[in-house]
């Protein structure tokens, strides 16, 4: 190996290193109480009112109706029992239809869901600021749980649908590509685009690149399992289909 490429891949394996470390000591589980669903819902407000996407209010609380729908998972992710990031992922079937990005982006959305294709929808991906500083890598460690629903579920599609601005991070990492330009988001103050990628197109790739993203099947199931009857019911394991049509 040439001394260029021993320079251009060493600082990629520390990276790795770091994040297979960090993941170590996060605790990362379902929220289930009351009491981790409102410290999530606070978290998020403070995220999102510090980025200016959503107005002020008096709860300092945001949630919305899709964090009650029975196909979303809600997770934490904590250091020495504080909350430091949190994502909610939504996995859509035509059986389990609701998703928030199918609100929005429901003309590419809905063909995708008729044909019978399941979508993974990571939204409300939030980090705590102080733990983010400590922590670069908190925001892999955090979508680390979107890349490993989609594997265990067998999505067609992993969703992105974030602002213009975040579109480098998903392109770079999971080789996501632009399948909707922004549009008005309701309960934003920001419109946001929509991105996707088939995860078995690029599994090989991104594990290579980042080997922490590899799980388990004990691992995925202990994550999802929460809701194991729904997922063996309506995600039965199968092939991983195309992904989004051009034309769309």
């Amino acid at each position: 190996m040439s001394s260029v490429a021993s320079r251009a891949i060493r600082p990629q394996y520390g990276f790795s290193d770091h994040i297979a470390q960090l993941l170590d000591r996060i605790d990362c589980r379902p929220a289930v109480s009351a009491a981790e669903r409102e410290a999530i819902f606070r978290l998020r407000y403070r995220a999102h009112f510090s980025a200016g996407t959503i107005k002020p209010s008096f709860a300092q609380s945001f949630t919305d109706p899709y964090d009650e729908t029975d196909n979303v998972w809600l997770f934490g992710l904590y250091f020495d029992g504080e909350l430091a990031s949190s994502i909610r992922l939504h996995i859509a079937s035509a059986e389990h239809p609701e998703f928030p990005t199918r609100k929005i982006f429901a003309d590419v959305l809905e063909p995708e869901l008729a044909s019978g294709k399941i979508i993974v929808d990571p939204t409300r991906f939030v980090t705590d600021k102080q733990h983010s500083r400590a922590n670069p890598g908190l925001p892999y460690a955090t979508v680390r749980l979107a890349w490993l629903a989609a594997e265990h579920f067998g999505a067609a599609h992993f969703l992105a649908a974030v602002r213009v601005e975040h579109q480098a991070f998903y392109r770079r990492t999971f080789n996501h590509h632009l399948i909707g330009q922004a549009r008005p988001d309701p309960l934003l103050t920001q419109p946001i685009s929509l991105m996707t990628v088939n995860y078995a197109s690029v599994a090989g790739r991104v594990h290579r690149r980042y080997p922490f993203f590899r799980s388990s099947f004990f691992e995925r199931r202990t994550l999802f399992e929460r809701d194991a009857a729904l997922a063996r019911v309506a995600f039965p394991p199968a092939a991983v289909a195309n992904g989004m049509h051009h034309a769309a």
